[in-house]
């Protein structure tokens, strides 16, 4: 019997509680949901959920003709008003995330969190607070915030793949700000910047070699013009 996009969708909903619980890695989450949306009957569903509790693949039910319709996007929301909001570690990110500031801040690290999609869009409003985001090297992170009396600091996207995880910013930003960092999981504000600090200190030793260099270049080449000069002055006296 072939499967419905109703049946393909239900698998990949309890794909995604499996992935939240900890079940399934994302690798192999991201393998089944390819596998579920390449199905083209129950069969092929079935060994996707088959070592999964209640791993159970949709059967046709012939007094309901209707095939049902797809579930609802998923939403979640944060606020934080006059106070802070935190999300870090293993967490779940639903398609459509709202997150609101007011004169509060929130804090969203991305480095361990799971996806329920490849790509989730976070719809923000914030004024009078600021929102700070860290995602890992490989996701794309495209802005399209409104800012008035306010702003967005957006790491460079460093990634060019075209599969990767795509984390949308859309919203209001007023009194306020927005900024993206990329860092890797388990590096720290503090060890990044030592990195950056130890970085800098090696650009500034180098640019000291090249001007001492450059320094040494031009005593060598005033001492020749000037040793050229007393020759060509003894050469007109004799």
């Amino acid at each position: 019997m072939r499967a419905s996009d109703a049946d393909r969708d239900q698998v990949a909903d309890r794909l995604r509680e499996a992935l939240a619980e900890g079940r399934i890695t994302p690798e192999e989450h991201a393998e089944r949901i390819d596998a579920v949306y390449a199905a083209k009957t129950y069969a092929d569903l079935e060994p996707v959920l088959s070592d999964l509790p209640s791993a159970e693949v949709p059967r046709v039910d012939l007094r309901k003709p209707d095939p049902l319709p797809p579930p609802l996007p998923q939403s979640s929301t944060l606020a934080a008003v006059f106070s802070g909001v935190e999300r870090k570690g293993r967490w779940l990110v639903e398609e459509n995330t709202t997150v609101a500031c007011v004169f509060g801040g929130a804090d969203l690290d991305f480095r361990q969190a799971v996806l329920s999609r490849r790509e989730v869009t976070l719809t923000i409003t914030c004024l009078f607070g600021g929102v700070n985001i860290t995602v890992p090297p490989g996701v794309r992170v495209l802005p399209s915030l409104t800012a008035v009396f306010g702003g967005t600091d957006c790491a460079e996207d460093d990634t060019l793949d075209p599969d990767a995880p795509v984390i949308r910013l859309a919203g209001f930003v007023a009194f306020g700000g927005v900024s993206v960092e990329r860092r890797e999981v388990g590096e720290t504000n503090g060890r990044r910047r030592r990195h950056e600090e130890h970085h800098q200190r090696h650009l500034d030793r180098h640019a000291e070699h090249l001007r001492h260099r450059e320094h040494r270049r031009e005593l060598r080449d005033e001492r020749r013009d000037r040793l050229r000069e007393l020759r060509a002055e003894r050469h007109r006296r004799t």
